[in-house]
């Protein structure tokens, strides 16, 4: 059984922990198995990409979003 999480999908919420804190920003997924939340904007990690045929035929780096821990995030209320 999974644990039910107030913060959802589409909310703005405010990191209060880590290298981002201060940054807020829209919530793109919620990964309730994990207890994270992926942030737009907010811990941003440059990973490498192989090339392939059809969405990046040269391959290179692309910036990516990583989860954050449920608990270092808080919901920006009144917006």
């Amino acid at each position: 059984m999974a644990i039910k999480y107030k913060i959802k999908k589409g909310d703005t919420v405010k990191i209060i922990t880590g290298d981002d804190k201060g940054k807020t920003g829209e919530v793109l997924a919620v990964l309730p198995s994990k207890g994270k939340v992926i942030v737009s904007g907010c811990k941003v990690a440059k990973k490498t990409v192989k090339p392939d045929q059809d969405k990046n035929p040269n391959g290179g780096f692309v910036n990516k979003e990583m989860p954050i821990d449920i608990s270092n995030v808080a919901k920006v209320e009144g917006e």
